[in-house]
Order: C-alpha cells, then sequence, then structure tokens
C-alpha cells in the first residue's frame, strides 16, 4: 500500500466514524440498533475495511457493542450507567482542580469557550437539542485542552460523549425543560477564567447533584412499577433516592 492509499483510508475510517457517532447522537440510530459492515459500506458506497475500522473505534470508545455473529449495535446505557459516568466525571474534574498543576488556562483560549458557552445556553435555553449537543461536546472538549494530562482529557471527552448517547432519546421522548438542562456553561468558565477553584468546585457540584438528580427522577417510575401492589416493609435496593435540590438548573446529560 502507497503512502496516500493508506492517508486516504485512514481520512475514510475517521469520517465514517464520525457520521456514525453524528447518527447515533442526533438519536437517528437508537440504543440497540444493529447493523453490519456490509450495510453500512453500502450505506456510504465505500469498502469493507475503512468501515470495520470505524466500527472498532466506536466500540472502544463504549458506543457500540460487538458481537462476531450478529455484527454492532448502538449501545444501550441504563440509569446506572449514566449514574457511574456521572459519578466518575465528577471524581476527575474535583481532582483536576485540587492540584493546579493539573490544569493549564491559556488566556488565548478562553475567547473561543465564551463564544461555545454562550451559543450551549442559548441552544438549551431555545430547547434547540441538536444544536445544543454540537456546542456542548466543543465547549467540553476545548476546557479538556487546559488539562495537561491527555488521558484524562480524553477520558473525560469519552464519558461526555456516552452521556449524552445515553440522554437524546430520553429527550427527544420526554421533552426538555429547565429541570433537565443546564445554564450554567458561562458561570464555570468565568470562574476557571478567574482562576477561583472554590466556585469552579460549587459550579460542578450543582452540575454533578442535578444529573444525580435527573437519574433519581428517570428511576422513580421504574421502582414505583416493580413496587405495585406492595402494601408493606422496605423499599427494595432498586428504589430511587429523592430528588436532589441543586443550586442552579443542571444539564442531564
Amino acid at each position: 500500500m502507497s503512502p496516500s492509499a493508506g492517508v486516504t483510508r485512514n481520512t475514510l475510517r475517521q469520517q465514517i466514524a464520525d457520521a456514525l457517532r453524528d447518527e447515533v447522537l442526533a438519536g437517528r440510530l437508537p440504543p440497540g440498533r444493529e447493523f453490519t459492515v456490509k450495510q453500512i459500506a453500502e450505506q456510504y458506497g465505500v469498502s469493507a475495511t475503512p468501515v470495520r475500522e470505524a466500527l472498532f473505534d466506536l466500540s472502544a470508545q463504549g458506543l457500540l457493542a460487538s458481537d462476531q455473529h450478529r455484527g454492532f449495535q448502538v449501545r444501550e446505557f441504563t440509569v446506572a450507567d449514566y449514574r457511574a459516568m456521572a459519578e466518575a466525571r465528577a471524581l476527575v474534574v474535583e481532582g483536576l482542580f485540587r492540584n493546579p498543576a493539573e490544569v493549564a488556562v491559556r488566556p488565548e483560549g478562553l475567547a473561543s469557550i465564551r463564544r461555545r458557552a454562550a451559543e450551549a445556553v442559548r441552544a438549551a435555553k431555545g430547547g434547540d437539542l441538536d444544536v445544543l449537543i454540537g456546542y456542548d461536546l466543543r465547549f467540553w472538549r476545548e476546557l479538556g485542552q487546559f488539562v495537561r494530562n491527555p488521558y484524562i482529557a480524553d477520558f473525560l471527552t469519552r464519558l461526555r460523549v456516552q452521556a449524552w448517547v445515553f440522554a437524546v432519546h430520553r429527550l427527544r421522548r420526554d421533552g426538555m425543560d429547565e429541570n433537565v438542562l443546564w445554564f450554567g456553561h458561562e458561570e464555570l468558565v468565568e470562574a476557571i477564567a478567574r482562576g477561583d477553584h472554590e466556585q469552579v468546585h460549587a459550579e460542578m457540584r450543582s452540575y454533578y447533584g442535578h444529573a444525580l438528580a435527573w437519574a433519581d427522577r428517570l428511576e422513580a417510575p421504574e421502582t414505583e412499577g416493580s413496587a405495585e401492589g406492595r402494601t408493606d416493609g422496605p423499599p427494595g435496593p432498586g428504589s430511587a433516592m429523592p430528588p436532589q435540590s441543586p443550586e442552579s438548573p443542571g444539564h442531564c446529560a
């Protein structure tokens, strides 16, 4: 294979992975949707090799599940998965901002992040989910560039994408309101710009507290259904906790 052929295949592989990720994030490929390498190759009019590589890339990112007999399917994240994502992000971010040496805020990068923050808030208030997801992911990805450890930054980005995969079809089904949409992007970036670590922690605690409260609300109908007809006895281990009272509206993902 010539060097140019290798570059072309890798570029095609990335383009296919990006296109499929966008389809999943838009909710057009719902959780549990199954497909094969052949189907995707025919859809995009390309050979099987870059498609197979793209699908394995998305599997490595946790967005797809693979089975050698059934092909690939969009991973279906549970409420417990989502809760674990939120808690993992909270632990990592709290640790980062308690150790200033791990974060290098570059003033020249703040202007772009402020624009992403403003657009994300505008989309959230307007209820435009597709635009919100795009700007929200860019906002967190650009903030991640301030993290000195690239493995941590990549980990946080992957969790963010996975959280949106969990959230998007639920938001399209149930609708969006101030109980599940976060408008705190601008406050967070200004706290980071000032180097106000206590305020950063406060914004993140509010953010994750709201995310976990949404998980509680999602679990409540399942718990009520499983407890229907029971007249006594303590709640089982799957019972939902009472929703938390966040300090400010928070984003569900």
